[in-house]
């Protein structure tokens, strides 16, 4: 494949077309002369008026522009396809409901010359135009927002400082995905469903080969919060399906105890029996905040359980008392154990 681009910039969008605009005209303003790039926008089997959409603000695009069609439907399908499609060396990510700043293109571009070994770079995903927040919505609980600030300092992300960089702010070099793989259809998002995890499982893998990425605060892009994500039912949704999408993840480090319930390691049911107590103590004295905090735990346990759970009913095993009775026995043991501990001299 010939590269005959420095910048290969992908746009996935499904059933956004009124957002999209903005998305558009954003990359199609930059300011970079020096930089080629090329834009990639993937409708992913959206039903409204995408195709239209794209039609009007590409086909007259001062950058060279194209429209793709991914039937598949799920993120991951869509950014897949438009990289198999892309010309260049460096890939680099917005969503349908972000604005990229003006020098966006260059500062990615100027990055990864400043930087030849790192495999990706991320920025600031900030709100705009949504007024003040709710009380409770602090930064712990920007995630479901899709919001990023890791402050106003350059720092490396790798397997000893595991920090997360979202799909909606991010850049990678084709040569890392052709060592890694791609992004993961299993743990993607599909249509509105909330929760997923294909960015992070990506980056673990990038990190897990020794790779090196940057948090790069000058690269910044905003967006307008959608009002649903303001209500406190929304977060619970979000940590539920975050919760179900880290059971399919069987993260190492997470997955790590000596004990299991239905296929959910120990550590989970006493870290969720703590919340759920500390939940009742900070709701009877009115410490709002952080009990919110604790319940948005729960919901992710909530998730985590279901899922394995379901899975544990469609498996061979089967036996719900003799499941029980293992794990029962399994707590006796480890109490016997410690306790031998204690007694000796």
């Amino acid at each position: 494949m010939s590269e005959s681009f420095d910048i290969a910039v992908i746009l996935c969008t499904y059933n956004r077309c009124e957002l999209l605009p903005q998305a558009i005209a954003s990359i199609l303003a930059q300011d970079c002369p020096q930089v080629r790039y090329e834009l990639l926008v993937v409708d992913n089997h959206s039903t409204d008026r995408t195709r239209e959409v794209c039609e009007a603000m590409l086909s007259p695009s001062p950058v060279p522009a194209r429209y793709l069609f991914e039937p598949q439907q799920g993120v991951s399908f869509a950014r897949n396809a438009a990289i198999a499609q892309a010309r260049a060396p460096i890939l680099a990510f917005f969503d349908d409901d972000v604005c990229v700043s003006r020098n966006w293109v260059a500062t990615i571009k100027r990055a990864f010359a400043e930087h030849p070994d790192l495999a990706g770079l991320g920025g600031k995903v900030l709100p705009q135009g949504c007024g003040a927040f709710p009380e409770w919505l602090t930064r712990q609980h920007w995630m479901p927002l899709a919001l990023q600030d890791y402050g106003d300092q350059a720092f490396r992300i790798n397997a000893e400082n595991p920090l997360g960089l979202v799909a909606a702010n991010l850049a990678l070099r084709r040569e890392a995905l052709k060592r890694t793989g791609l992004f993961s259809p299993v743990l993607q998002r599909v249509k509105n469903r909330i929760g997923s995890m294909e960015d992070h499982e990506l980056h673990q893998r990038l990190w897990n080969a020794g790779l090196q990425e940057m948090y790069l605060p000058e690269l910044v892009v905003t967006t307008a919060v959608q009002a649903e994500r303001f209500s406190k039912s929304y977060h619970r949704q979000w940590h539920r399906g975050h919760g179900h999408f880290y059971a399919l993840l069987r993260d190492a480090d997470f997955e790590r105890s000596a004990g299991r319930l239905f296929d959910v390691p120990a550590h989970l049911y006493k870290q969720a029996c703590r919340d759920a107590l500390a939940w009742c103590k900070e709701r009877l004295t009115g410490d709002s905040s952080t009990a919110f905090e604790r319940e948005t735990r729960l919901w992710f346990f909530v998730g985590f359980l279901q899922n394995r759970l379901a899975a544990f009913r469609r498996s061979e095993n089967g036996g719900l008392m003799r499941e029980v009775m293992a794990f029962l026995s399994w707590l006796r043991q480890r109490h016997s154990d410690h306790k031998t501990r204690l007694e000796k001299p």
